[in-house]
């Protein structure tokens, strides 16, 4: 293990807690560029960087930030429950990785209970506002707006879904005090943290645009000069909202002064206004969804349906390479490769004509992942070389319809947390605000997001409709993946990422690597991502050797950074958790 050193302890509020929080540590010699972690966490940072898992008896969590995963980790300690330990690790990620999730934007969860053995998921997916048009993000001639000119402002805020979430969570789960839940990241909120290496990147990669309005600059850029990693930052007005919500529950988000200030703020926003208002906040639900689950090699692949594509087209990929063994051709096969890529165009093409808000529009999931329309799309993989064309299949809708194919852009950021707790529970929860820092806009200490840019800014082509067309009241298509693998209905595997139109491919590349080619779990997540979403074949530099083979069978190969942000914990006889290198979140369980 690497010799670790001392430095200074970050109080995580209250002094039972500030007893409890250990000094963070960092490795000898470095400088402010490294990530500082807390003690407790030294080792489970130290098997990250040996490529090894963290084992555990108990319990365990793996989440994108260690003082996040501290603050879980403190109430699994004390008893708590995964739906409890879930909201003090959201509440404290929204404070020290803001440009991927937090109050202002919204999540999938799927939970395992342990004692019914039931699979529920709920949707805390953002809504458009009453007053949204479907050409919203169309210019004065109907062309769909470029994508940043949508971005930037508050025509592209959904209304936030993640705080009822939370609270949807703990009614239904919870054991722990929901004032207590607040802790730690109110204590970080006020007394300060250090700025991570990754936040310090994405604010001076992002400056421009978020100098744009005072209070994100003024937070963000001090002085009109970007965060430096190690820099303390506090936010005490973060601090201040969490007291309301920890007081009063989260009504308190949905009524009265912060949703004024909320709708305030998108309505007036300089040049790009948009028109959530009170009433958006007032009626918005969460909403439970009948769970999507489906076979794979003796599993039940668990995750959320619409208006998320990413269960059915996890599913979908997985279904069409059920006929293949790639158990037996192993991770560094092109010929596993050419499979797993022709299979993830296919369902790309169905998840790009088919796939929206199934309370909007019918969506053929039965048909979709119905065995003999998978066996007849799986044909199509049968060959030596790439597809040289790959189309939307024709699967049987439960009731007519002709949809055109979708036109969104779905650019990754996000988060994702994995928690086993010691009552059998199992949680998978992925959060987001969409694009890195949303819509730039800051109220009350936190990111509004810019969710509404998941839905087509055009609304037909050629004359036909496009499902994940935006209309009021309607939640945009999202690639978020939460996902549980259960086998004899207990859960064997807790996974989920972020990374937009990829999470989609992260996931179902981890699941083979564990199912198919016998990985744990820190090395399922740390193999190579080869991601394919219905156009070339991204491959990060690691997997280099692949990309002369994959362009010999005729695919377009392109080299590029695949940033996942995997937290996976596999169920045994031991827990085992594995947390992506690509990214700072770490695994941890006792």
């Amino acid at each position: 293990m690497r010799a670790l050193v001392l430095i200074l302890v970050m109080v995580t509020g209250g002094a039972a807690l500030a007893q409890q929080a250990a000094d963070t540590v960092a490795p000898e010699g470095a400088g402010a560029g490294v990530l500082q972690v807390p003690a407790r966490l030294a080792a489970a940072q130290a098997a990250k960087d040996a490529g090894q898992p963290v084992e555990a008896q108990t319990w365990m969590i793996a989440a994108a930030h260690p003082l996040a995963v501290e603050a879980g980790a403190r109430v699994l300690r004390e008893g708590g429950t995964a739906a409890d330990a879930m909201i003090a690790t959201q509440l404290v990620l929204g404070l020290v990785e803001p440009q991927s999730s937090g109050l202002g934007g919204g999540a999938f969860l799927v939970w395992h209970d342990g004692a019914s053995g039931k699979i529920t998921t709920l949707d805390g997916r953002e809504t458009a506002p009453q007053a949204a048009s479907p050409t919203l993000f169309q210019d004065a001639n109907g062309q769909p707006l470029a994508f940043f000119d949508a971005v930037v402002g508050g025509r592209s805020v959904g209304t936030p879904g993640t705080p009822a979430l939370l609270a949807e969570a703990h009614a239904r789960w919870g054991r722990a005090d929901w004032a207590g839940l607040f802790s730690e990241a109110i204590g970080l909120a006020e007394t300060g943290f250090p700025v991570s290496p990754r936040l310090a990147g994405l604010i001076a990669e992002d400056a421009e645009r978020l100098r744009l309005f005072q209070d994100t600059r003024d937070y963000f850029m001090p002085g009109g000069t970007p965060l430096t990693p190690g820099q303390t930052l506090r936010n005490p007005d973060y601090a201040d909202t969490l007291r309301r919500l920890a007081a009063e529950g989260v009504a308190a988000f949905y009524a009265g002064e912060i949703a004024l200030d909320i709708a305030e703020r998108v309505q007036r926003s300089g040049a790009n206004p948009g028109v959530l208002s009170p009433l958006d906040l007032a009626i918005y639900r969460v909403k439970e969804r009948p769970a999507l689950c489906t076979p794979y090699r003796g599993y039940e692949v668990c995750g959320m349906g619409p208006p998320s594509s990413g269960a059915s087209t996890v599913g979908q990929i997985l279904g069409l390479l059920e006929p293949y063994d790639l158990s037996s051709l192993g991770p560094s096969s092109p010929e596993a490769w050419r499979l797993i890529g022709d299979a993830s165009r296919l369902a790309f093409a169905d998840r790009g004509r088919y796939l929206a808000d199934s309370d909007f529009v019918p969506v053929p999931l039965k048909g979709l992942l119905a065995p003999d329309y998978l066996k007849t799309r799986a044909e199509l993989l049968r060959g030596d070389d790439a597809l040289p064309e790959v189309t939307p299949g024709q699967p049987e809708f439960d009731h007519a319809s002709l949809w055109a194919d979708d036109q969104s852009l779905e650019l990754p950021s996000t988060s994702h947390i994995s928690i086993v707790d010691g009552y059998g529970n199992a949680l998978s929860m992925t959060t987001t605000i969409e694009n890195g820092f949303g819509s730039r806009l800051m109220v009350r200490g936190f990111l509004l997001n810019n969710e509404l840019t998941d839905f087509s800014f055009a609304t037909h082509e050629d004359g036909r409709p496009i499902a994940n067309a935006l209309a009021p009241g309607k939640r945009p298509r999202s690639s978020m993946a939460p996902t549980i693998l259960r086998r004899g209905g207990a859960p064997v595997l807790v996974l989920g990422s972020p990374g937009g139109s990829s999470i989609i491919g992260y996931v179902a590349k981890t699941i083979i690597a564990w199912v198919d080619w016998g990985l744990d779990v820190q090395e399922a997540v740390s193999l190579p991502h080869l991601v394919n979403r219905f156009g070339p074949y991204d491959l990060e530099p690691e997997a280099a050797a692949l990309a002369a083979p994959l362009a010999e069978m005729g695919f377009e190969v392109r080299e590029t950074a695949l940033t996942s942000g995997l937290h996976v914990i596999s169920l045994g006889a031991t827990l085992m958790g594995g947390a992506d290198p690509r990214r700072e979140g770490l695994a941890y369980g006792e």
